[in-house]
């Protein structure tokens, strides 16, 4: 199995992954035509997903899903809520999600493995929000971004992460001396928003277990945090931990990222 970032943060999410001879994407935040460019540096051609997967309905994680499937001809797995959402609608193919039980994924015409699929459900603004956990061959990838405030039991639910992508969205004195308004720092550092590098640690602590080699940090935003203070607080934990051996990327908004082996 592999994992590659085509687009992490508040402009639009999607990641990649490739587990033997099937492809998912998981979230399709950007539009249609930017997101096509992502999937050939990817190395992706026409019809080679299999399966889209939507966290949630904000549009920055959902904006072109259903386009995306259509012309994929693959299936499109979310919410039941989100169901007729317009950026999903036009799926041919839309099944609901089963959240906090694992379904396996499968395609008719590929062989190998099915992938075994956990969502977990998130507190964020946006009902429902889940992090997706795929298994396949023993090897288990896990993305969590769009999370409010560390919760032990959705680390549980999600352990066992080979490779790992975690939200490291904001730094606590970033957000307080940024450019945004009482009102949105409130959304974005409330319970329903996103995590701070120092809940992401928190969360870390809780997720990262001996099997962890590669951390993918992810939706940090441009204006109220860096890439050198998210990497930073991300090694400290994972120094603490006795975890220094394990890869941390950051995840790029602009640049599809590296094709990691789970």
């Amino acid at each position: 199995m592999h994992l590659q970032t085509l687009s992490s943060g508040s402009e639009g999410n999607a990641t990649l992954v490739r587990a033997g001879e099937q492809t998912l994407l998981l979230d399709a935040g950007l539009g249609i035509r930017k997101l096509s460019g992502r999937f050939q540096v990817a190395g992706l051609g026409l019809k080679t997903i299999d399966h889209v997967l939507v966290t949630h309905g904000h549009l920055d994680h959902a904006r072109s899903a259903g386009s995306v499937a259509k012309r994929q001809s693959a299936e499109l797995h979310c919410a039941e809520r989100i169901m007729l959402h317009k950026s999903v609608a036009r799926a041919p193919s839309k099944n609901v999600l089963r959240i906090g039980r694992d379904v396996e994924l499968a395609h008719p015409e590929r062989r190998g493995a099915p992938v075994l699929l956990r969502s977990v459900l998130l507190p964020h603004d946006c009902d429902p929000t889940v992090a997706f956990r795929l298994e396949h061959e023993d090897r288990v990838a896990v993305v969590l971004t769009d999370m409010g405030h560390p919760r032990r039991e959705v680390a549980d639910a999600l352990s066992g992460a080979h490779v790992l992508v975690l939200e490291f969205n904001h730094d606590v004195e970033g957000l307080a001396n940024g450019p945004y308004p009482p009102v949105l720092q409130n959304r974005i550092g409330g319970d329903r928003g996103h995590l701070s590098n120092e809940q992401a640690a928190r969360m870390l602590e809780w997720l990262a277990g001996p099997e962890l080699h590669t951390l993918v940090l992810a939706h940090l935003s441009k204006k109220t945090n860096t890439a050198e203070r998210a990497e930073e607080t991300a090694r400290r934990t994972l120094d603490r931990l006795g975890l220094g051996h394990v890869e941390v990327h950051v995840a790029s908004q602009d640049e599809v990222g590296p094709n990691l082996r789970v």
